[in-house]
């Protein structure tokens, strides 16, 4: 992994009237592939859109890829690719001569762009419909496209913003396949942003959290997958109290929950430490549930965070 991060934002917030969309937002990102996650009105697009110099920034500070935004961004640009959620097509151009528009735009002169244009319709899957005029386009070419004109002019980091968005099942693998390539065989620094916890977890490896603007999260996916491993609830048709003395003898947390579930943390990579002390306690359980890990526990708090600022 590079020394140098790729991201670097300080207090970043962005306030549409009195809504603040960023709370003090400060992140220090290094080359990857990074899950940009959180439930719808997050704040994840907006925080793209900062970083991209589209939404001017309230307060705070950032910089992309070493430069500072808001005062560089012609030199950002030129490193930078982006597929935003909504559709960006030009109405009426065939979907090459839209790929290779995007390349000019980039700098590339018009030959050099259109084979580029070729080479990445080729690299996203799309073959004959390439001629066809956009407006005609599914869903899933469309994601296909978007993702074309992002990585057209070869940039080091790229911005898709709900890639996967409106596609089936196979699309959606299909879309996350090419996007899971992008860092680990071209080594171009991927934000994916989505609502989707499958998503993220299929093709990053490191994640930020986002509720209600602020940041809940910024890990890699193993150290969060790693952290509530070992912990486990207990039903029991009798012994509670008997388990929890247990328990704190081995100074283990056990917490009685509302349901009536024991919520113990071993902190050992099986459950099998925990099993063996209730086989020689006598104490049959009636069920032993896995805790989540700590990906999902903290996505969940998320959404429960966003659900009551409703």
């Amino acid at each position: 992994m590079s020394s140098e991060p790729v991201i670097e934002t300080l207090g970043l917030s962005k306030a549409f009237g009195r809504q603040r969309a960023l709370d003090n937002v400060s992140l220090k990102v290094f080359p990857g592939s990074i899950g940009l996650l959180g439930p719808n009105g997050a704040g994840k697009s907006t925080l793209m859109k900062c970083l991209l110099q589209l939404q001017p920034i309230t307060a705070g500070s950032a910089k992309l890829l070493g430069r500072e935004v808001g005062r560089e961004g012609r030199e950002i640009r030129k490193r930078v690719g982006y597929a935003p959620e909504q559709n960006c097509h030009i109405p009426g151009m065939a979907g090459c001569e839209y790929v290779t528009y995007c390349a000019q735009l980039s700098g590339l002169p018009f030959q050099a762009a259109r084979q580029r244009a070729h080479e990445m319709l080729d690299f996203v899957g799309m073959s004959q419909e390439r001629y066809r005029r956009v407006d005609s386009y599914s869903t899933g070419m469309k994601q296909r496209l978007k993702l074309a004109q992002a990585i057209v002019h070869d940039p080091e980091i790229v911005f898709l913003d709900e890639p996967a968005n409106g596609l089936d099942p196979k699309g959606q693998a299909q879309i996350l396949e090419l996007v899971q390539g992008l860092w680990r065989i071209h080594g171009i620094t991927v934000i994916l942003s989505s609502h989707l916890l499958h998503d993220v977890e299929q093709v990053c490896e490191q994640i930020i959290i986002i509720a209600r603007g602020r940041v809940l999260v910024h890990d890699t996916l193993e150290n969060l997958k790693a952290r509530k491993r070992g912990a486990a609830e207990v039903v029991l048709a009798r012994g509670h109290s008997e388990l929890q003395a247990a328990c704190r003898g081995k100074n283990w947390l056990c917490d009685l929950l509302p349901n009536g579930h024991l919520r113990i943390e071993h902190r050992a990579d099986t459950l099998n430490p925990l099993l063996t002390l209730m086989h020689e306690l006598q104490l049959p359980p009636l069920e032993v549930i896995p805790s989540p890990n700590a990906l999902e526990e903290t996505f969940v708090q998320a959404l429960e965070i966003s659900h009551a600022a409703a």
